[in-house]
């Protein structure tokens, strides 16, 4: 663990100096409360082994993880408002805190520091680009086109959730300057990490302990949210398996890779599996 608690403590390192840096302080302070206030970091912890297992450095991409990290704390915010959610990672949701106006405003603001991030190259501002419109076209159509099948539900999992594991994942190849048959290979592997991820959680959703989440469960009933066990007839346990599938499906994409660090590569190797044993 201490090899991923190093990797982590850089994006931390990073991300709390960018929030230091927002201005006005109050602004600072809102952004902070979802930034900072904890949260798993799998997708810029994603970003960095990425760069490490096709032969970069860990400082090489640290900038990239914290952008998309930005960018998946700012669409928190909206599903928190969308949902009615009062708490996020244990913690008071931003709206329930300061209010819609001010919880949308933090939420530009770590998209805008987000985009200060990946500005300076093309290819990653392509790739992030490219994942926000996946990621707001599947938010649309959970709103208004509901999935009615299994199949449907699948390419909206890998819109709102996998598109953005998926762009987590090219930007560690692209901080390499990784050439386009390894930025495939790694955004397949995590973008079906990206879809087990979701179905799990609509699982944890559906069974879980709201203590032991961080957050409310039975939302999906609630909300009348189109999760894998509202759209099909699956049971639990035939959904996780669903969500098994994903992640061998990952792991025969990341197997095409060339790897140049093997601890990085083996750690990326684990995260496709625990992510459908998960807890929280």
């Amino acid at each position: 663990m201490e090899y991923l608690e190093r990797r982590q403590a850089l994006v931390d390192e990073r991300l709390e100096a960018i929030v230091g840096g927002v201005e006005p302080d109050r602004l600072a302070h809102e952004v902070g409360h979802t930034a900072l206030s904890g949260g798993k970091r799998v997708r810029p912890t994603v970003t960095v082994l990425v760069c490490e297992a096709v032969g970069g450095e860990p400082d090489d991409a640290v900038d990239f993880g914290v952008g998309i990290e930005l960018v998946h704390n700012a669409s928190l915010v909206v599903d928190d408002i969308i949902d009615q959610s009062a708490r996020r990672r244990g913690v008071e949701s931003a709206w329930t805190k300061y209010g819609y106006g001010p919880a949308i405003i933090g939420s530009d603001a770590q998209l805008g520091e987000a985009f200060a991030l990946f500005s300076a190259d093309p290819r990653a501002m392509q790739t992030v680009t490219e994942a926000m419109v996946e990621l707001g076209e599947g938010e649309a159509t959970e709103l208004v086109a509901q999935p009615s099948s299994e199949a449907e539900y699948m390419e909206l999992a890998r819109r709102k959730t996998g598109a953005l594991f998926r762009a987590a994942a090219e930007l560690g190849a692209i901080a390499t300057d990784a050439d386009a048959v390894t930025v495939e290979a790694v955004g397949e592997y995590a973008e079906r990490v990206g879809i087990a991820f979701q179905i799990r959680d609509d699982v944890l959703d559906a069974t879980a302990d709201a203590d032991d989440l961080g957050k409310p469960t039975g939302q999906d009933d609630e909300m009348e949210r189109p999760s894998l066990l509202q759209v099909t007839d699956l049971t639990p346990e035939e959904a996780d398996q669903r969500a098994h599938d994903q992640s061998e499906a990952a792991l025969k994409a990341l197997s095409r890779i060339e790897v140049a660090d093997e601890q990085a590569h083996e750690y990326l190797h684990d995260l496709a599996e625990f992510v459908v044993i998960r807890e929280q």
